[in-house]
């Protein structure tokens, strides 16, 4: 029996600026990746998404990125394992408030964006992101891409690890995700991504923007929330994954 958890980046609106269809997309996702403040979110969209995801029954994680609210987090930033390790701290202390504070526990950390994605590749920066996680609370589970230096940091840390792949988003030969630059990072076509996640499930493989096969472990499925078609791409993804045998739970039932 195959076991695959969803989950999908929420609570990024903020102010009065409302960002994808949250209401809709928590229907379908077993975990939540909630937006802390400075990539995107705010103190009043932090609780309502925690308490969303309460009354859902998805299990909760905070969704740290870099201070660019303006840039969306998906902007390289120039900052030291230090700092990034009190990016992850701060945002992530500020969600635990808001989770216990609704009686229910945090279950996991995914960091965004750009800080994702250069701690995917960096050692140093990857080690920072995983200590922060384990020093705020070592049961947590560290989500990240899959075969990323993040996945190795968080093992060195004594870290619970979820390897994380996209429904959305197309892979480089090394398994890293195309640039959002590129006019071909983006899968737009509901059949191809679903048919991809399936393969990645079942599988662990798919196959890059090159036509490489590349191997893939896939603990979680993301399929982003700011994603026009995000709620069609998880409804559609979640009854193929029925039909295919494949059992849909959050990560602290998995791992």
């Amino acid at each position: 029996m195959y076991r695959v958890d969803i989950n999908s980046d929420l609570g990024e609106s903020f102010g009065a600026y409302t960002i994808a269809n949250d209401g809709e997309i928590i229907k379908y996702v077993t975990s939540v990746n909630v937006a802390c403040g400075m990539h995107a979110g705010d103190p009043v969209v932090m609780g309502n998404t925690v308490a969303a995801a309460k009354a859902s029954g998805a299990a909760i994680g905070a969704h740290p990125g870099y201070p660019d609210l303006m840039g969306f987090g998906r902007r390289n930033m120039s900052v030291t394992p230090e700092e990034a390790k009190a990016y992850i701290k701060y945002q992530t202390g500020a969600l635990l408030a808001f989770t216990l504070s609704a009686g229910v526990k945090m279950q996991h950390v995914k960091a965004h964006g750009a800080l994702y994605n250069m701690a995917a590749v960096d050692a140093k920066l990857a080690r920072a992101v995983a200590e922060a996680v384990a020093e705020v609370d070592g049961s947590l589970i560290l989500l990240a891409l899959a075969g990323s230096r993040m996945i190795d940091a968080g093992r060195e840390c004594g870290l619970k690890v979820a390897s994380e792949v996209f429904a959305d988003r197309a892979y480089m030969d090394d398994g890293t995700l195309v640039p959002r630059s590129r006019p071909d990072s983006i899968i737009h076509d509901r059949e191809a991504a679903t048919g991809r996640v399936i393969e990645m499930v079942t599988t662990g493989k798919t196959t890059s923007v090159n036509g490489k096969v590349i191997e893939i472990r896939a603990d979680s499925i993301c399929v982003h929330g700011d994603n026009l078609q995000a709620v069609d791409f998880v409804r559609g993804i979640r009854e193929a994954l029925a039909k295919s045998g494949v059992e849909v739970m959050n990560l602290g039932a998995i791992l």
